[in-house]
């Protein structure tokens, strides 16, 4: 990996990383619909002018519709469902079920594109899945107070984006990473439209919940989602991918920094399970002898 695509990959995590804090922020006082919107329509905003001075509207227009369910999947859905659940649990967690993404990118190709996996997927799928039971499993009380929910919409979430990804492989081959980065947020903006208009806070939001929102908008989507469309263009979508791996420890780090948020060691135990699982759904690590499964 070239020095400038590697800084270009450690900046992505750094900023995927600190979204967690900046919606816990910003949900904080907005709300989880609000805040989702608000982050994806100012996105759209600082993206829009980009695309058109790069001279690439028309591309835009002619995949609207795909445009519109990459959106949905792929930021409306994932960010409000987000948001909901650092409301309820630390941001270390959330960024640790967030690294999920790959398995049900590999889960859902399996199912949907007839991407069949090695022996060695296979492994990674069920030992990250079981890393996920693990981390989840004393977490997951619905009962009053309970974060139950929460971390079932964090993993709501990955599963959102394992379809988009596919869904991006299948229906938005070819399209630039500027009008697919822009597109989406136009999408999602259209999509959180309503509700966040319905469940827009009754109180006004302080300046710290503005400038996190911004911070989301700005630097943790528009110029991230061009980061990330610049790795897949540069190194390939199963490196670009492989992000996943370093945005739990910059969210623990912004955690434990800004928000007192501690680590504990079942933590560490079962993301380390889970990443492994991830290694081996990816094909980054190989342990059994290669072999297609039915």
């Amino acid at each position: 990996m070239k020095s400038t695509v590697a800084a270009e990959f450690v900046l992505l995590a750094a900023l995927w990383g600190a979204s967690f804090m900046f919606m816990r922020f910003g949900a904080a006082e907005f709300g989880a619909w609000a805040a989702a919107g608000c982050r994806v329509g100012l996105a759209a905003l600082v993206l829009l002018p980009l695309l058109w001075r790069s001279g690439q509207l028309g591309l835009l227009r002619q995949r609207a519709g795909a445009l519109f369910v990459s959106g949905l999947l792929s930021s409306a859905i994932p960010f409000a469902l987000y948001s909901y659940a650092v409301m309820s649990i630390s941001t270390g967690l959330s960024a640790i079920l967030n690294a999920t993404t790959p398995l049900f990118g590999a889960l859902v190709a399996w199912l949907w594109l007839q991407d069949r996996p090695d022996r060695n997927r296979l492994l990674g799928l069920a030992l990250g899945f079981a890393g996920v039971a693990l981390l989840s499993w004393e977490k997951a009380s619905f009962k009053a107070g309970g974060t139950g929910w929460a971390v079932l919409a964090c993993l709501g979430a990955t599963l959102c984006y394992g379809v988009a990804a596919n869904y991006a492989k299948r229906c938005l081959a070819g399209v630039p990473p500027l009008v697919n980065a822009t597109g989406s947020q136009i999408g999602a903006t259209v999509g959180l439209a309503v509700p966040t208009l319905l469940f827009w806070p009754e109180q006004a939001p302080s300046a710290q919940a503005w400038l996190a929102i911004v911070a989301l908008a700005v630097f943790c989507s528009a110029l991230a989602y061009i980061l990330y469309f610049r790795l897949i263009a540069h190194a390939g979508p199963s490196k670009a991918v492989t992000v996943t791996f370093l945005i739990p420890l910059f969210a623990v780090f912004y955690g434990t920094l800004f928000l007192g948020e501690s680590l504990t060691g079942w933590m560490v135990v079962c993301g380390a399970v889970i990443l492994l699982g991830i290694a081996l759904a990816t094909g980054l690590l190989r342990l059994l002898p290669t072999q297609k499964m039915a």
